[in-house]
């Protein structure tokens, strides 16, 4: 690169008192006035940032709390951003030759030009940094201009690199319900020890636009303000001299022929952060919780229909009615609380094989129809699974309809089939939701199973991803853009207006996301038992989400069975299990109540899968404990249901090693069980505050010995102040344990086994 230009306008303060004074007051201050000249830098109370006077490379990101700089030195590779044109090698600011640097009220602009490109002779590139007024936050902006004939398909942005290490480094991503991994540094290198990179999209697979890299003093904080929900991806990638890199790659909507600018709609925010997983949940939320999915979240205006909120433990079976509906009612006799059904396996096709050919069911309209009604004079109810996305490319469906038409395109215009079932290999497609013709057919689809078969509720699974199409012919833009979430909220609103049951249909969305809070009226969330579905790792289950949006949405969920897999009688029969529905070794009963009582003290809805009525006598002391957490969570619903996560209390408790299956509905099939070990926590507790100002801590024993676990409460953290009344709520009813002040509480609650409680914390 040629020597660059820097032009910077000094700001000269009388004495360090007038600067101190500044700064207390929520000001921001700005100096180009370094030795040797070599950096810009704006602060204000919290932050410091401050950018390479020849290249604009974030060099600091300085917490001023800790004076600790999250930022790295220059590096030779990348910059502070990317853009990557049609046709063209990837342009950096490298590529200019000229870049000028300036401050700016409370932050800094930053321009490049010089590119030289014969397409785009006049190209600049523009960014702007801004600080909040008090928090340690910056956001960050960026345009193109002048662009010429060139295309733009990703720009790369902010790019933060060469990130110090920091002790007891954990990342913390809310991939749907959230989850975190230690040494991350690790887990950007591969076996070979080359670098590597982890990506995650937004909005869909991210629930939240934020991640954060915590230690044990300040960490990483990065989110964006989007309230449209364009495509990006939030990065985290390593590279050959072992550092840790991040950056935002942002989808561009097109906007056809002449255009000759980008503007970024939305700001990237880069901080610092003090604390773990939880704090960085909370930051957002301060943010999150005001935009307009969480004034429109159906379950925060009263839409959502009452017997959803109403019930107290949802089964999840497969297959036809006799092996659904008939557990549920004999759950519900023993429960002696709503129950409802989460029914997969009840279409005519066969499973992540012949969608969407869902009608007729299986056992026929009739048998179906007839054992609906059944259920429903017990008050059960029932939702059935209806993948929103997919079409089997095998099916008749397919090639009559001429399905591919209306199919995601990727960007050389080809459908990228996606193979789910390990046993036909049969190909499926994404279908474009953006396009009419999939909504009205889909839309259709509910809407007979709502009306004609009376079914309460529809499971659109895949619901809360959103992809990038390429198709011109669709009618939306190309490649990155809203259109997404706005044909989903258009396919939401078709099926609610063609439904005619009094109350309207329930939808429920796989996993968790916020674009989608406004229209789902459940977010299946099952990261409760990640380690049966994907095996030991070092990814470990964190409730991001719920810390977030707790009290705006319905979560419910859980692989927890007690039993092998069902097995689809329309998959191939060589495949087949000799024994369906195998009662799994009670040596894994242990995970199974991990698993129930993480969902407890997060606040999901009970889910107990693969339940027959049999295991009411062959495994009492299991689904004793599922019930016992149901009954237990109806005496807290302002709490667990419609409370704020608070700061979590520290537990100090024993660990125990236990065995673990990894056995979903496919990886248990053939003898495919597989068995680790993992060491986990005795006890699991979660905080909780109430409309009211009261506060609870759920606890769960999950272990079969009698513990007497300490609890420590950070109270002025959790906002609370003054005398509080105890008391525990169990099984049992309620009992007053006395009163607690202090800016820390400690509790120590008497545990039997496999026993839970709710401490409340009533204001005095």
């Amino acid at each position: 690169m040629t020597p660059a230009t820097f032009r910077a306008t000094r700001f000269r303060l009388a004495n360090a008192a007038l600067l101190l004074g500044l700064l207390l007051a929520g000001g921001v201050f700005v100096s180009a006035d370094m030795p040797a000249g070599k950096r810009l830098q704006v602060c204000n109370a919290a932050l410091q940032v401050g950018v390479d006077s020849a290249t604009g490379q974030i060099v600091e990101l300085i917490d001023r709390r800790s004076k600790q700089n999250l930022a790295g030195a220059t590096t030779d590779f990348g910059g502070l951003w990317e853009a990557d044109f049609a046709g063209l090698p990837p342009l950096m600011p490298a590529g200019a030759r000229s870049f000028a640097a300036s401050p700016a009220s409370s932050g800094l602009n930053l321009t490049w030009t010089g590119f030289h490109l014969a397409q785009a002779p006049e190209l600049k590139v523009e960014v702007t940094a801004r600080l909040d007024a008090k928090l340690a936050l910056s956001r960050w902006q960026i345009a193109l201009r002048n662009t010429g004939s060139l295309e733009l398909t990703l720009i790369h942005f902010p790019r933060l690199l060469n990130l110090p290490p920091r002790p007891d480094e954990r990342l913390a991503v809310p991939v749907w319900m959230g989850q975190q991994a230690a040494n991350t540094r690790t887990l950007l290198r591969d076996k070979e020890g080359k670098p590597k990179r982890l990506e995650w999209s937004y909005p869909g697979q991210l629930s939240a636009q934020c991640l954060a890299l915590t230690s044990a003093g300040v960490g990483f904080y990065a989110s964006c303000d989007d309230t449209a929900g364009y495509l990006k991806d939030f990065a985290v990638f390593g590279d050959d001299s072992g550092g840790l890199n991040f950056e935002v790659v942002h989808e561009p909507q097109s906007e056809g022929t002449g255009r000759t600018q980008y503007l970024l709609p939305y700001s990237v925010v880069l901080g610092a952060i003090h604390g773990g997983w939880y704090d960085a949940a909370a930051l957002y939320r301060s943010w999150a919780t005001n935009q307009p999915w969480a004034r429109e979240s159906r379950l925060k205006r009263g839409l959502v229909p009452p017997w959803v909120t109403n019930t107290a433990l949802w089964v999840w079976n497969r297959g036809p009615s006799p092996g659904v509906l008939d557990p549920a009612i004999a759950l519900q006799r023993e429960l002696s609380l709503p129950v409802s059904v989460f029914w997969h396996w009840w279409h005519g096709c066969a499973y992540d094989v012949g969608f969407p050919e869902y009608l007729p069911p299986r056992e026929g309209e009739t048998a179906f129809k007839a054992a609906l009604q059944r259920a429903h004079e017990h008050d059960v109810r029932a939702i059935v699974y209806m993948n929103q996305r997919l079409w089997g490319m095998t099916t008749a469906t397919w090639t009559n309809e001429n399905a591919v038409r209306f199919a995601v395109k990727a960007a050389d215009g080809l459908v990228k089939p996606e193979v789910y079932n390990t046993f036909t290999k049969s190909p499926c497609a994404a279908m474009c939701v953006g396009t009419e013709f999939w909504r009205a057919k889909y839309a259709g689809l509910a809407a007979h199973a709502l009306n004609s078969l009376g079914v309460d509720g529809v499971y659109m699974d895949q619901a809360c991803l959103s992809l990038a199409c390429f198709d011109s012919a669709h009618g939306h833009p190309i490649g990155g853009g809203t259109y997404w979430l706005a044909g989903f909220k258009s396919l939401a609103a078709d099926i609610r207006r063609r439904c005619e049951a009094p109350g309207g249909p329930a939808l429920a969305g796989e996993g968790c996301g916020e674009n989608w809070l406004p229209y789902l009226d459940l977010m299946l969330s099952l990261q409760v038992s990640r380690e049966r579905y994907g095996g030991p790792g070092a990814w470990e289950t964190i409730p991001f989400f719920h810390a977030i949006y707790h009290g705006y949405g319905l979560f419910y969920g859980n692989y927890s069975s007690l039993t092998l897999p069902p097995y689809d009688e329309l998959w191939p029969t060589e495949f087949a299990p000799k024994e369906p529905l195998k009662l799994l070794g009670r040596k894994f009963s242990r995970q199974f109540y991990l698993e129930q009582a993480r969902a407890f003290i997060w606040g999901q809805q009970p889910t107990l899968a693969n339940f027959l009525p049999s295991q009411l006598h062959e495994r009492s002391e299991e689904i004793a404990f599922v019930m016992r957490l149901a009954r237990l969570r109806r005496l807290a619903l302002k709490y667990l249901q419609d409370g704020v996560m608070l700061p979590q209390p520290v537990v100090e408790v024993a660990v125990e090693e236990i065995p673990m299956s990894r056995l979903s509905i496919y990886a248990g099939q053939q003898g495919g069980l597989t068995e680790f070990r993992k060491t986990v926590p005795r006890v699991l507790a979660a905080a909780w505050g109430a409309q009211d100002g009261n506060a609870a801590i759920a606890v769960v024993n999950a272990s079969d010995a009698s513990v007497k676990p300490v609890l420590r409460f950070d109270a002025a953290v959790a906002g609370l102040s003054g005398r509080h009344r105890v008391c525990r709520i169990d099984e049992h009813g309620r009992t007053p344990l006395g009163s607690v002040r202090g800016k820390t509480l400690r509790l120590q609650p008497e545990m039997a086994p496999l026993e839970a409680c709710v401490l409340e914390l009533a204001r005095d």
